[in-house]
């Protein structure tokens, strides 16, 4: 075997070992489901095929912020049937409008234990 072709063999094995070493996000606080409703499915299957649940977790809009908000990812190719359009971004601005609370994530287990002897500052 060539120099080159033993370098990058061993280069793959490391990223692929280190790789088994990093913590995995939880899916769960990834993609936290969106609130019950008859839009759910629709909007998980038109929103989450880009997006993080949380993105729109956090997110709070005016109805017409979350129209414009809706055309635009149609028109960069969310998939939208024309006939959901209106009732989607009723579910939308009914579930995250400006006078719902804030959005607050989950902690990770990482974040919990970094607070505990350090302040909740890294003690690198």
């Amino acid at each position: 075997m060539s120099r080159r072709v033993s370098f990058t063999v061993v280069a793959i094995l490391i990223a692929l070992s280190t790789a088994a070493f990093i913590p995995a996000q939880n899916s769960a606080n990834l993609n936290e489901n969106l609130p019950s409703g008859a839009m759910q499915q629709k909007a998980t299957t038109a929103c989450l095929e880009c997006h993080e649940a949380r993105i729109l977790l956090q997110q709070r809009l005016s109805k017409a912020a979350w129209a414009k908000e809706v055309d635009k990812m149609v028109k960069w190719g969310a998939v939208v049937d024309p006939n959901d359009r209106d009732a989607l971004i009723d579910y939308l601005s009914m579930n995250f409008s400006p006078d719902q609370p804030a959005y607050t994530p989950a902690r990770t287990a990482r974040e919990k234990t970094q607070g505990k002897n350090t302040g909740g500052k890294s003690a690198r």
